[in-house]
């Protein structure tokens, strides 16, 4: 049976893991890019605190780490021939049996929002986040470099999880070193403008208490029911007709799914994410899955699940074991998701989080459980790719 997944992020690469043993699976893993980018350690990048190394893995050797080949396909897939099963790529065609989309999705920026997109960065792409870690850095070594009082506003619309991680890694990081140097850190200062009531919205109620507190505690700003209207260059206009002037500005306001959503004619949702069913087939196509942040994941109850990686990893292990469950022609299991437990980091060497809504921590120790999970995946994907290292020599 050939099984092709389109993306290599948290899902695509948890499919590969979870169907590659069975001796009739040949697996082809396709993405436009050479890297996977660890996209909920980008918080840490932007601010210093991590290197471009921390946060990506080469997919080819990441591949060659598993006894068995696995087919990189190293080019952006632009089409879904559904009638002949074929994926087109930029350069070729590639024949399926199942097929799973992990695509993933990229920043949503509002256009009823003026010069959004123009002026602001997202974060969902390496290349964007790339790039406000480049211009960060510069201000941090301009002010470490250059007597005098220079201000520096960095603005952050969505306070969102990545909206608060990155606030808080910032003003964090940002307090540390111009400590260091001597000078006054409150000139460098970070705003976060949220249009819900509160920040973390739909979040458990002693994270977002805690992460009010550790957010004063770092000097940042945070402005709730506040609408956005107008970005120009270097000012922001607010729906009260109130300004803020910036330095930068990064928008973690949401997230849409494009590519290959566009090319194919089934249910999706106003985010262009496609609508799945219970076993998270997109409709019509008992062999067409989507995984992850293309896809509009539903909990057993009907309810919505944030577009996490671990909602993306556990669709993908619903998905890999419904596919070895359809070819020993037994019944399909239904997906049944949901959040085990949620973690911020806020700077430095503190964190907030709950584990099964049962237990609740805070701290240094909430920092060290979050690193932990964050590390066992890491050395996962290092170890694969260790592995294929040693079988080329």
């Amino acid at each position: 049976m050939n099984i092709v997944i389109i993306g290599a992020g948290y899902g695509g690469l948890r499919a590969v893991e979870k169907l590659i043993n069975n001796q009739n699976i040949n697996i082809t893993l396709i993405d436009s890019n050479p890297y996977h980018y660890m996209q909920t350690e980008v918080y840490g990048y932007i601010a210093g605190k991590y290197d471009i190394c921390d946060i990506t893995i080469d997919i080819k050797n990441w591949c060659t780490g598993f006894s068995k080949d696995i087919n990189f396909v190293n080019e952006e897939a632009i089409d879904i021939n559904t009638k002949d099963q074929e994926v087109v790529t930029v350069n070729q065609t590639i024949k399926y049996d199942e097929l799973i989309i992990a695509t993933g999705a990229t920043t949503n920026f509002p256009t009823f929002i003026d010069g959004l997109e123009e002026n602001t960065y997202g974060v969902k792409v390496l290349d964007r986040a790339y790039e406000l870690k480049s211009k960060f850095e510069k201000i941090i070594y301009k002010k470490i470099r250059h007597s005098g009082n220079t201000e520096f506003n960095v603005v952050i619309g969505g306070a969102g999880l990545s909206g608060v991680e990155i606030a808080a890694e910032m003003a964090y990081m940002s307090k540390k070193i111009t400590k260091s140097s001597g000078k006054k850190y409150s000139d460098i200062s970070i705003t976060l403008i949220e249009a819900y009531d509160s920040i973390l919205n739909g979040m458990d109620q002693y994270i977002i208490k805690h992460t009010v507190k550790r957010l004063n505690s770092l000097g940042i700003k945070v402005m709730t029911k506040s609408f956005i209207s107008t970005v120009e260059k270097e000012k922001i206009i607010l729906e009260n007709g109130s300004e803020i002037n910036y330095d930068f500005m990064i928008f973690t306001g949401g997230i849409k799914a494009t590519g290959l959503n566009d090319t194919l004619d089934v249910d999706k949702n106003q985010l262009n994410q496609f609508i799945v069913d219970k076993y998270l087939n997109i409709n019509g196509y008992q062999n067409i899955y989507a995984i992850g942040d293309c896809a509009q994941i539903l909990d057993i109850d009907g309810n919505f699940l944030p577009p996490t990686s671990q909602i993306a990893e556990q669709c993908a292990q619903n998905v890999a074991k419904n596919i070895i469950l359809k070819m020993n022609n037994k019944d399909l299991e239904v997906y049944s998701g949901h959040i085990d437990g949620m973690f911020v980091a806020l700077g430095g060497h503190y964190a907030v989080g709950n584990i099964l809504d049962k237990f609740k921590v805070k701290g240094y120790l909430a920092y060290l459980v979050k690193k932990l999970i964050t590390k066992m995946y890491h050395y996962g994907l290092i170890f694969r790719l260790n592995n294929g290292y040693k079988l080329r020599k």
